[in-house]
């Protein structure tokens, strides 16, 4: 009995960390300058920053009032299976496909929750690189990963860049970044997040921070940071310093959509209308509560955004990782799944690690089914 009420004590400590972590985005504080001395200078540019803080375009509640102690009861009285219930097979990398040049084609290979190895007309670009066993502020505590990384780090192909979507740990991981910081890869990110890259090793010239709307042009490809609707914030005293970013990922002869975080908005709308069609959006499914409808899309925001995107396949991510909400682990993608017949919308839903060259046919690869053999 005493070692149950330790468990739970410990539990509740790292859950409340957690929560306490989401809840710090309505704190305010000053913005720090970044050590080349650009930071601050560079936030106050945007439109979306007041001085003090980033905002969404649309009014937006990050989590509801008055439902703090409400979540910390569901983390313990809820039935969801928030983990899988048996030991899932080792995943792994194919090799020559991950290293395949790719000069004329576009293939994506899902690392896990939202990080994505985009191999487009040539280029290679990885999204919100997540090596690390768990995704939160205290080391030994918080979300911890349901399967080790498809490849080791050292087994990724040169890249063309680094692409993040905003600061949280689950997408902006320490780790990893001083990993990629020690090989010399050019890092693309939204604005003020460059502080935290140059602390973690990131050469100055090595940081390109955009603003929403803006662009940079890489031979003949271009990279676009768009507007999303959600939030940032790393410690309890630094919320929405940083802005937090989708992205459009466009070569000679493809385009993709990198949803990052957010919830359903008009701007996706005018993303499509503005940069579409694309041929494969990435958006996320998972970590969705109706507490958190305006930040996190859902199954059902995916599949409406997707339409919105003028997008003509779609790939879900931030799901199947790690346990960020109450709902099953393999919840979000059955829903989704059901939600796309209903609709008539493809999927994309590779195994971990799988490399695959998105077609007119969709791919359901059913690994969250699959035990270990």
């Amino acid at each position: 009995m005493a070692m149950t009420v330790f468990m739970k004590t410990a539990l509740f400590i790292s859950v409340a960390g957690v929560f306490l972590f989401v809840a710090s985005q309505c704190s305010k504080s000053a913005v720090r300058r970044s050590a080349d001395g650009n930071s601050l200078r560079t936030l106050k540019v945007s439109r979306n920053y007041d001085g003090k803080k980033f905002y969404n375009t649309e009014y937006t509640v990050v989590t509801r009032p008055g439902t703090f102690w409400k979540n910390m009861a569901n983390f313990f009285r809820g039935d969801e299976i928030r983990r899988p219930p048996f030991a899932l097979k080792k995943f792994t990398v194919n090799s020559s496909a991950l290293h395949d040049s790719g000069a004329e084609h576009l293939c994506v290979t899902w690392m896990g929750h939202s990080t994505v190895l985009i191999e487009i007309d040539g280029k290679r670009f990885l999204t919100d690189p997540v090596w690390s066993e768990r995704v939160s502020p205290i080391p030994f505590m918080g979300p911890k990963r349901f399967f080790d990384p498809p490849c080791a780090l050292s087994e990724l192909p040169p890249l063309d860049g680094v692409i993040i979507s905003h600061d949280h740990y689950d997408h902006l991981d320490s780790d990893t970044v001083r990993w990629f910081a020690s090989r010399g890869v050019d890092f693309y990110a939204p604005l003020g997040v460059g502080r935290y890259l140059l602390e973690w090793g990131v050469a100055p010239e090595k940081i390109h921070e955009l603003d929403w709307w803006e662009d940079i042009v890489l031979g003949q490809h271009r990279l676009a940071a768009t507007p999303a609707r959600h939030f940032s914030g790393r410690k309890f005293i630094n919320g929405n310093d940083t802005l937090w970013a989708s992205w459009v990922i466009a070569g000679p002869g493809h385009r993709v959509f990198y949803g990052g975080d957010g919830g359903m908005f008009s701007g996706f709308h005018e993303i499509g209308s503005k940069l579409g069609p694309f041929d494969v959006t990435m958006l996320e499914i998972g970590a969705y509560h109706e507490n958190w409808s305006e930040i996190h899309l859902g199954p059902r925001g995916a599949l409406e955004a997707h339409a919105s995107l003028r997008g003509k396949i779609l790939m879900p991510i931030h799901w199947g990782t790690f346990t960020l909400a109450f709902h099953d682990w393999d919840g979000p993608v059955r829903e989704l799944i059901r939600g796309a017949d209903d609709d008539d919308i493809k999927l994309l839903v590779p195994e971990p690690g799988r490399s695959i060259v998105p077609g007119n046919d969709p791919v359901i690869q059913r690994w969250w089914e699959e035990g270990a053999h």
